[in-house]
């Protein structure tokens, strides 16, 4: 999640201020990752091009803290893959700031760069929490696709302990309430995140007022 905000920040700047170039490019790496299977791409990484040969090629991959060649390409594969997500909540949060938020940042002397940086993203992130809230459960329920890719994942682990010991039925039902936890856990941190950052008079509180 935080690795792919990185990205989306700017793709999304970019596609709503970024001019016909910018805004341009911005849609189509984002139509592209977006329309495409996350399977697809993870499978594009690690066999296409393929990342695991090169990370492998590192003597410290998969030593100590260092995770495995798989581990890494799954991190690239994710963070690609959800940046394109979040560029899109985040463009749509970024367009429902009034308009004349920037004009007045103008006004008073700040440069547009500086009125989308000080001005315009810190009440659009705001209004993307519950956009995220959704991103970080599909990651958290796709990381069962790491798998494919020999991740030694939740859903993994969990099918190799079924074939040892034939329960599949029993180990499954386990690994589906572990990825309940995670998803409850996360949207209620979600929901806290956007009560403690909500500002009185302003997007989802002035409305419920």
């Amino acid at each position: 999640m935080l690795f792919g905000l990185v990205i989306a920040v700017p793709l999304s700047v970019a596609r709503v201020y970024g001019g016909p170039v910018l805004s341009g490019i911005s849609l189509v790496y984002t139509e592209l990752i977006r329309g495409t299977p996350l399977l697809a791409q993870l499978f594009f990484l690690y066999f296409g091009l393929p990342l695991a040969s090169f990370f492998n090629g590192f003597a410290f991959v998969g030593e100590g803290v260092v995770p495995r060649a798989s581990i890494l390409v799954a991190i690239i594969g994710f963070t690609i893959n959800s940046s394109a997500y979040q560029s899109e909540y985040i463009r749509s949060a970024l367009q429902s700031v009034d308009a004349g938020q920037l004009t007045a940042a103008r006004s008073v002397g700040l440069s547009k760069l500086d009125g989308i940086r000080h001005v315009v993203l810190p009440q659009g992130l705001r209004f993307a929490i519950p956009g995220w809230t959704n991103e970080f459960v599909y990651l958290i329920k796709y990381s069962s696709l790491a798998s494919f890719i020999t991740v030694p994942e939740l859903f993994r682990q969990a099918r190799n302990i079924g074939s040892d010991t034939f329960a599949f039925t029993d180990i499954y039902v386990i690994a589906a309430l572990f990825y309940l936890a995670l998803v409850l856990t996360t949207a209620l941190a979600m929901s806290k995140l956007e009560s403690a950052v909500a500002i009185p008079g302003l997007g989802s509180s002035a409305r419920r007022d």
